[in-house]
């Protein structure tokens, strides 16, 4: 699959995979200056990147492993959607689970994005949903007994 991506600071770094079967490709920060972010707080870092996502295609912003378990830095709201209409840049807003300030470097990988088909569905309002075995059954319902 080709995306592409439009680079709009000339210090951006295309995402790149880190290994030949990766599902998510590494995304970079484009700053000027190391960023510190405070324990428990947020940051937005930008990526200086856009890109155009085919039709039917989402990119999911997930955090890396290394970076969340070793500074405590993981995207703020989980897990980032970008749209294949959305054309502007593609920031991560990194949240420090730490309770030390963590630094983000110019040029270190943030976050990685996975490019992946999804449905739109119609929704139809009903005054009755088909019975199944679980029902309503929520938080921890079909945990051990």
């Amino acid at each position: 699959m080709e995306v592409r991506i439009k680079k709009l600071n000339d210090n951006a770094v295309v995402p790149t995979y880190g290994s030949e079967y990766a599902a998510g490709a590494d995304l970079y920060a484009c700053v000027n200056a190391d960023i510190t972010v405070a324990p428990h707080a947020t940051a937005v870092i930008p990526t200086g990147i856009s890109m155009e996502l085919p039709l039917g295609y989402a990119g999911l912003i997930y955090a890396r492993s290394g970076l969340a378990t070793k500074k405590g830095l993981a995207p703020a709201n989980k897990v980032g959607v970008v749209d294949c209409d959305y054309r502007g840049e593609i920031k991560v807003a990194l949240h420090n689970h730490s309770s030390e300030p963590q630094t983000v470097a110019a040029g270190e990988r943030i976050a990685q994005i996975v490019i992946t088909p999804y449905l739109t569905a119609k929704f139809v309002t009903c005054a009755e949903l088909s019975e199944t075995v679980r029902g309503a059954g929520g938080f921890g319902s079909t945990g051990s007994k």
